[in-house]
């Protein structure tokens, strides 16, 4: 007697397929393919499962795809829908190709956030080595600052020097 209100009866009567009987009914189906190639009474949906199980010729269904396009299923072929996401691949002409290896190769599109970056790396570049140059406002000033402080150090070391000879020469008197 279950304990509780409710009851559930899934899984009850499950019964699993052995391996073996799947490999016998794997067995029975190839025999039958090939005794249905072997006298030409081949329908689509046989050749479709011959195909994903590799039995038959490649090149031989491949071309028949390529002959007939597949078609749509469900209502998208009524619909014409395109999803800007989706990405078609594109077939790239030999001439064009041929083109574009000879001459110089397509420069990449780049956004407006790369292009951006780019500009600013440049200008800094530039920034920089008109700065080493001394052609900038800012680096004017440093130098004008820089020959300042020269002159300042300058006229500190002669005022030492003075002063070392003062004493030397008052220390010469003394004696």
């Amino acid at each position: 007697m279950p304990r509780g209100k409710y009851t559930n009866h899934k899984g009850r009567n499950r019964k699993f397929t052995s391996p073996e009987e799947l490999e016998e009914q794997r067995k029975q189906e190839e025999l039958k393919q090939k005794w249905r190639k072997e006298h030409g009474d081949v329908s689509s949906s046989e050749e479709e499962e011959a195909a994903k199980s590799g039995s038959g010729d490649s090149s031989e269904e491949s071309d028949s795809d390529e002959d007939h396009p597949t078609k749509a299923k469900g209502v998208s072929g009524l619909i014409e829908v395109e999803n800007p996401n989706r990405v078609v691949k594109k077939n790239k002409k030999l001439s064009s190709l041929n083109t574009l290896t000879a001459g110089e190769p397509e420069k990449p599109q780049l956004s407006r956030r790369e292009r951006e970056e780019i500009e600013r790396q440049r200008a800094a570049a530039a920034y920089q080595k008109a700065h080493a140059e001394g052609k900038t406002d800012q680096a004017r000033a440093d130098l004008a600052r820089l020959a300042i402080i020269r002159q300042q150090r300058e006229e500190a070391a002669k005022r030492r020097e003075q002063e070392k000879k003062q004493k030397e020469e008052s220390t010469t008197k003394k004696r």
